[in-house]
């Protein structure tokens, strides 16, 4: 009782804390040389020991790399966790299949083990050792089968602790990231009103005075500082869509014409964008809007396509529920998505890796516009096989305005 009111004592802070003095509090109850409490790596597919008593035999363990099990290399410790069932030996040299290094190298004796569940999953094993033959008695086994439950409620709230700091870490560096990046995009656009007119009036003057080779570059530029003034504009949007401030002005538009404005604008030599679709399909929606989001599929779609293949924007129609539905997929054929990526795909700052560059906030609008337009945004890939972006609007215009439609 003494020490089940030690361990509830202990406060769940970093695990291996915790379970470093839950190991010291049982080595001192049962007099033991070395006590272990071992957690199961699933990626691994190893045992190790987060928590070991700090005694010499516990010390010596650590130096030999011995806190790190295999669990396809049997042993005791690796027999109680596959079986679930509890372990008693007081000549461990006489264990068949025992590990060389736990008898030899440690010099372990007697050895008690039982397996360590939390919130009702085996998780590991907690161990008692000792030098000495035939130290642990059968109370002794029992009181360790005891212990483990309380061990395996450590576990559970040091888990938690862990989770909800690394959650706010997490918030913390988000919020202060939004507010660093809404300051700068603010400044930004205070200095690109003059540096687009400067460009425009060069481009004017090269125009006039016949210099082709300026006249290009210029383009460029003006290029250059228009995608830059999109970026700012995606930047402030977000801004806005946290605030509520975000609007649309619904009237018809009609999607196959704004998908050619789109693909003859965002299309490259080595990924050409094509449209497949009816010669027209009109909804109600934000053009500024909905042309927002379908360039930020298509940039993402052309960044992650691999060259000489294209991207392709399909448009169709489908009643559903006695609902009219236009679709458009915006489909690429590159590496596709990782899996681990899909639920968090249309967060704000989540980039994929690799090819993705930015700041990963295109697809966060898209799926945010489809939002206020009662649409949805989804997205399907398998690895390898390129990714399919689908976003479905209600053709008769968000529901607000759905009478005036």
């Amino acid at each position: 009782m003494a020490t089940l009111e030690r361990l509830l004592e202990l406060p769940a802070a970093e695990l291996r804390l915790s379970l470093n003095q839950a190991s010291q509090l049982l080595a001192d109850a049962l007099g033991a040389d070395k006590i272990d409490v071992f957690l199961y790596d699933r990626s691994k597919q190893t045992l190790r020991a987060l928590g070991t008593s700090n005694t010499p035999m516990g010390r010596r363990q650590q130096e030999l790399g011995l806190d790190v099990m295999q669990v396809a290399n049997g042993g005791s410790i690796a027999d109680v966790f596959t079986t679930g069932e509890p372990f008693r030996s007081g000549h461990m040299d006489q264990v068949p299949g025992e590990l060389a290094g736990l008898v030899h190298k440690l010099g372990v004796r007697s050895h008690i083990a039982v397996p360590l569940e939390v919130e009702g999953e085996r998780r590991g094993v907690v161990s008692a050792q000792s030098a000495r033959p035939e130290f642990f008695a059968e109370v002794d086994l029992r009181f360790l089968i005891a212990v483990s439950r309380w061990i395996g409620a450590l576990t559970h709230r040091a888990e938690l602790v862990e989770q909800v700091t690394a959650a706010a870490v997490v918030q913390g560096r988000r919020e202060a990231a939004e507010e660093l990046i809404t300051v700068l995009a603010h400044d930004l656009r205070n200095y690109l009103a003059p540096l687009t007119s400067r460009l425009e009036l060069l481009r004017r003057r090269a125009t006039a005075e016949g210099r082709a080779v300026d006249v290009r570059d210029l383009a460029r530029a003006s290029d250059s500082v228009d995608r830059l003034s999109r970026l700012i504009s995606d930047l402030l949007d977000v801004e806005r869509l946290e605030q509520g401030l975000f609007e649309i002005v619904p009237q018809p538009v009609d999607l196959v014409a704004l998908a050619q404005e789109v693909a003859l604008a965002l299309g490259t030599p080595s990924s050409e964008v094509h449209v497949q679709g009816p010669p027209k399909l009109v909804v109600v929606a934000d053009r500024e809007r909905l042309q927002q989001a379908l360039q930020n599929l298509v940039s993402n779609a052309v960044k992650h396509s691999p060259g000489g293949q294209p991207v392709v924007i399909r448009l169709s129609t489908e009643l559903r529920e006695g609902r009219a539905l236009a679709h458009v997929d915006v489909v690429d054929l590159g590496s596709g998505i990782p899996p681990e990526l899909l639920p968090r795909l249309f967060e704000r700052f989540v980039t994929g890796g690799g090819k993705a560059s930015g700041l990963g906030l295109g697809l966060y609008l898209a799926s945010r516009i489809a939002e206020v337009h009662g649409a949805t945004l989804t997205a399907s890939s398998r690895p390898g096989n390129g990714a399919t972006f689908r976003l479905s609007l209600p053709v008769s215009g968000p529901p607000d305005c759905a009478g005036a439609a």
